[in-house]
């Protein structure tokens, strides 16, 4: 038995880790590994017996400006342990072995199961309360958001050209287009549009007339009302699943995924949270 890491490119150890993830969370990284975007950013640290991986925890680095600052949070995410490993202590000694590699970053942060909760207690997490914005709207005119292709490589390669033009109207404007691209490469490489009247793009979703915004990219700082004008008449509710630079005229709550805690440990991370108020959906793992 012995921990490894930084092994995506070897297929035995990735297969064996797809494997795991599959059975355990349906989740296949094949995609995003074939993608060209996995890159260091996220590591899996995984234990292997007999040449399988048993358990995993996956370092994902978060890296970007908050105020102009640099930041490095680490997020620890896709924990899982195969069934017949459970109650040795796999999970414990990959936990001890992260907090020890990445002592040096500005943070850690997970979003741990609601079965789970005693667990990373153990470890000098403590539990949190994230906050985002949302607002009611009436507007009329058409839609003014252009779908933008994400079929292929080339559409790809073209949207982080244009998108690395401009920035994030986030507060913490993320540097993470490996992860970026996981989301946009798979099941939501139809949620990217094109504001023209804003020459900004969305990451955003309608459904049902509420229109989520994931981040805007923008060659100057907007206000968001504009952006969610740009969706037209279709909107009746905005969501924003990201801390907007522009908060006017929003409504913060009080916000938690479903059966799903968030969780902190270490500075300057837990002061940054009193502006960073709630982690990006984009910067998910």
């Amino acid at each position: 038995m012995e921990i490894v890491h930084s092994y995506r490119n070897d297929p035995v150890l990735r297969h064996s880790f797809n494997a795991l993830a599959r059975e355990t969370f349906g989740l296949d990284f094949e995609p995003f590994y074939r993608s060209g975007y996995w890159g260091d950013a996220y590591n899996p640290y995984s234990v292997v017996e007999d040449g399988a991986v048993v358990a995993n925890v996956s370092v994902n680095e978060i890296c970007g400006l908050l105020h102009g600052r640099r930041r490095r949070y680490i997020q620890l995410g896709t924990v899982m342990t195969a069934n017949a490993c459970r109650g040795r202590g796999l999970s414990r000694m990959l936990m001890e072995t992260v907090l020890r590699d990445f002592a040096g970053c500005d943070g850690f942060f997970l979003f741990a199961n609601d079965t789970v909760l005693g667990f990373y207690p153990k470890f000098g997490f403590q539990p949190a309360q994230e906050r985002r914005f949302f607002t009611e709207v009436r507007q009329d005119g058409a839609c003014r958001a252009e779908s933008v292709p994400m079929n292929t490589p080339k559409d790809w390669s073209r949207f982080l050209k244009e998108k690395n033009r401009r920035e994030s109207c986030g507060v913490f404007q993320l540097d993470a287009d490996g992860l970026l691209m996981f989301y946009l490469t798979g099941f939501m490489r139809e949620n990217v549009y094109y504001l023209r009247p804003l020459d900004a793009y969305a990451i955003a979703g309608l459904d049902r007339g509420c229109l989520t915004l994931y981040d805007v990219f923008s060659p100057e700082p907007v206000a968001m009302e504009r952006v969610v004008r740009c969706f037209g008449a279709a909107v009746n509710r905005a969501v924003f699943a990201f801390t907007p630079q522009d908060q006017t005229g929003l409504t913060a709550y009080a916000h938690k995924q479903e059966d799903t805690s968030f969780f902190l440990r270490g500075n300057p991370l837990l002061e940054d949270m009193g502006s960073i108020l709630s982690f990006p959906d984009l910067a998910h793992a």
